[in-house]
C-alpha cells in the first residue's frame, strides 16, 4: 500500500511554522495533484497548500487551529485507493512530544482542570499543549497573558510556560485565578495617571498595557477580529512602542507629472498591456531619493545600525476584506519605470486575489502607503518595522498657486500634493528626515515632459 507523507514546506527565510486555518479536504476525500488540500496561516500571509500527490486522503495529524513546524507531517495520501491510515514515522523528539501531550491531556481529564480558549487575551494563539498544561496547573488565561513568550510573534511555547510553572512554585502557594483578576482590577487606578501598570510574571510590552474596559450598549454589534487584523494591530501597537515617531511634510507641484502620465497612459497600455498608474512614478523618485540618503535605508537592532545593501520598496495595499497587506518590489533601484509598473500591478492583482507568496511580503527596506488613494490630503503613518522610516502619499488636486516667470509672477492651476514622511527619531533626525522628503519631492517636480517611454 503506498503511502504519500504531505508535510509542511518552508514558506519564507523566517517562516517556521504555520497554523492549519482550514482543511479542504476530509479523510476518504480523492485529492487530485496540485489540488488545494489545506489552508494554512504564518505570521506573514495565508497560503493555501497543494496536493504533493494523487490518491485518497487517509489521514490528518493537525486538526483545524493546531500549529505545525516546517518540515512535519501534516496528512497522508494513499496512491491506490486504499483508505486505511498508516502512521507516518515519528523523529524520536515528535514522538516525545506526542506523549508528553496525551500524558498532559489525561492529567486535565483527571484533575478537572477548566478549558482555555486558543486565543489569549492579546490574541496570541496557544497551542494545544500549551493549554493542556495550563490546564493541569490551573493556570488562568490572565496569567498566560503575562508570559512573555519566545514563540514565533510573542506566542508562549512549552519551555515558556515550564520555565513559568518552576518561577510560580519557587514563590510558595500558587494564586488561583480570582485572585489574579482581583489584583489586576485593584491595579486599574493606578493607570489612571498615564502609567502602564505592570502585571507580575511577564516582561511583554503588550502585557504590561491595560486596555480600557468597553461596556456594551443595546443594539451595539460585536465582531470577533479576524487573525490578519489581529495581526496588524499588534505589529502597530509595537512599532509605535518601539520608536519615537516623527513625521515632515512636504507639498509637492506633479503638474509635470500629471500631463506626462495623460499623454503616455494610452501608449503605454497599448505597448505593454499594463496600466501606468502614478504609483510607480513616485516609487522611482523614491528610490533615486534614497540613493541620496542612504540612512533612510536601514535597520536598527539593539544599538547596532543595519545599512541595507538592497533597495526593496514595500506598498501597503488594502485588501477587499478591509485588512492591509505590504507586498515588496524586490531590488527596485535595479529596474526603470516599466519594470517598476509592472511589478507594482503585479503585486497588487496578487494582494486583491489572495495569491501573494510569503515572499511577496518579505525583505522590504522602506514602506510607501497612498493615503491619497481614499481621497486623504496627508496622513501620518506608522512605520512598518523593523524599517525606520515610511512615507505617505497624499491625493493630487488642482491648487491655484503663484507661478514665477522672467516676466513677472501671475496664479496658475497647479497639480500638488501632499508627503507625509514618518520616521524613527532614534535613527533618523530632523535634518535627515526632513532633507529626504524633501529631496523626492524636488525630484517629482522636476520630472521631464518629454520623457519617452
Amino acid at each position: 500500500m503506498a503511502q504519500i507523507e504531505i508535510r509542511l514546506p518552508k514558506m519564507g527565510e523566517s517562516v517556521t511554522e504555520a497554523t492549519i486555518t482550514n482543511w479542504l479536504k476530509e479523510v476518504g476525500d480523492t485529492v487530485a495533484m496540485d489540488e488545494p488540500l489545506v489552508e494554512v496561516a504564518t505570521d506573514k500571509v495565508d497560503n493555501e497548500l497543494p496536493s504533493e500527490a494523487a490518491g485518497v486522503l487517509v489521514q490528518k495529524l493537525f486538526e483545524k487551529d493546531q500549529v505545525a513546524q516546517v518540515g512535519d507531517v501534516i496528512a497522508i495520501i494513499s496512491t491506490d485507493g486504499d483508505s486505511a491510515p498508516v502512521a507516518p514515522k515519528a523523529e524520536p523528539a515528535a514522538v516525545a512530544a506526542v506523549a508528553d501531550t496525551v500524558s498532559v491531556a489525561q492529567a486535565v481529564v483527571s484533575s478537572g482542570g477548566a478549558a482555555l480558549d486558543k486565543n489569549s487575551g492579546n490574541g496570541k494563539f496557544i497551542s494545544p499543549l500549551v493549554r493542556s498544561i495550563a490546564q493541569k496547573e490551573n493556570i488562568s488565561m490572565t496569567e498566560i497573558d503575562a508570559i512573555s513568550g519566545t514563540g514565533m510573534g510573542g506566542r508562549v511555547t512549552k519551555k515558556d510556560i515550564l520555565s513559568y510553572i518552576d518561577t510560580r512554585g519557587a514563590g510558595g502557594s500558587v494564586a488561583p485565578a480570582a485572585q489574579v483578576a482581583a489584583a489586576a482590577v485593584q491595579s486599574a487606578p493606578a493607570a489612571s495617571n498615564g502609567a502602564a501598570p505592570v502585571v507580575s510574571g511577564g516582561s511583554s510590552f503588550l502585557s504590561n498595557i491595560k486596555e480600557p474596559v468597553v461596556t456594551v450598549n443595546p443594539g451595539d454589534e460585536i465582531m470577533e477580529m479576524d487573525r490578519m487584523r489581529k495581526l496588524i494591530a499588534e505589529h502597530m501597537v509595537m512599532s509605535k512602542h518601539v520608536s519615537p515617531h516623527v513625521t515632515s511634510f512636504v507639498e509637492a507641484d506633479v503638474t509635470n507629472i500629471v500631463n506626462w502620465r495623460n499623454k503616455m497612459k494610452k501608449e503605454f497600455e497599448k505597448r505593454e498591456g499594463e496600466n501606468l498608474t502614478f504609483t510607480p512614478i513616485f516609487m522611482e523618485a523614491i528610490v533615486k531619493a534614497i540613493k541620496d540618503f542612504p540612512m533612510i535605508n536601514v535597520s536598527l537592532s539593539g544599538n547596532q545600525i543595519i545599512k541595507r545593501k538592497d533597495i526593496n520598496i514595500g506598498m501597503a495595499t488594502a485588501l477587499p476584506s478591509g485588512n492591509l497587506i505590504v507586498p515588496v518590489i524586490k531590488n527596485a533601484d535595479r529596474m526603470n519605470l516599466t519594470g517598476i509598473a509592472k511589478s507594482v500591478n503585479q503585486l497588487a492583482r496578487a494582494a486583491r486575489d489572495n495569491k501573494l507568496k510569503p515572499e511577496d511580503i518579505q525583505g522590504g527596506t522602506y514602506t510607501v502607503t497612498n493615503v491619497g488613494t481614499f481621497g486623504n490630503v496627508m496622513g501620518t503613518p506608522i512605520i512598518n518595522q523593523p524599517q525606520v522610516a515610511i512615507l505617505a502619499l497624499g491625493a493630487i488636486r488642482k491648487m491655484p498657486a503663484v507661478i514665477e516667470t522672467p516676466d513677472g509672477d501671475f496664479i496658475g492651476i497647479r497639480h500638488k500634493m501632499f508627503l507625509s514622511h514618518s520616521y524613527d527619531h532614534r535613527v533618523v533626525d530632523g535634518s535627515l528626515g526632513g532633507q529626504f522628503v524633501r529631496r523626492v519631492a524636488d525630484y517629482l517636480e522636476q520630472f521631464d515632459i518629454n520623457r519617452e517611454l
